[in-house]
């Protein structure tokens, strides 16, 4: 995929836990660690949105695209 996930960087920046965002965001920790490890296809704009509003971040902290010719 050419598109790579940053959430643990911005996490271990702000030194919050996958148990504290999920609280926090209101999405369960099963769904936040499959979204950390990269193990999904999607993501809700409103989930996208409550994350950042947490980690007080932008939408390219936590999202990084990476060409396919480049991985």
């Amino acid at each position: 995929m050419a598109i790579i996930l940053r959430l643990d960087r911005v996490m271990a920046d702000r030194k919050m836990s996958l148990n504290e965002l999920s609280e926090r965001v209101g999405v369960s920790n099963v769904n936040l660690s499959k979204l950390k490890t990269g193990k999904v296809s999607a993501i809700r704009f409103s989930t996208l949105d409550a994350i950042c509003s947490v980690l007080d971040c932008q939408p390219g902290d936590i999202l990084e695209y990476l060409p396919e010719d480049r991985q």
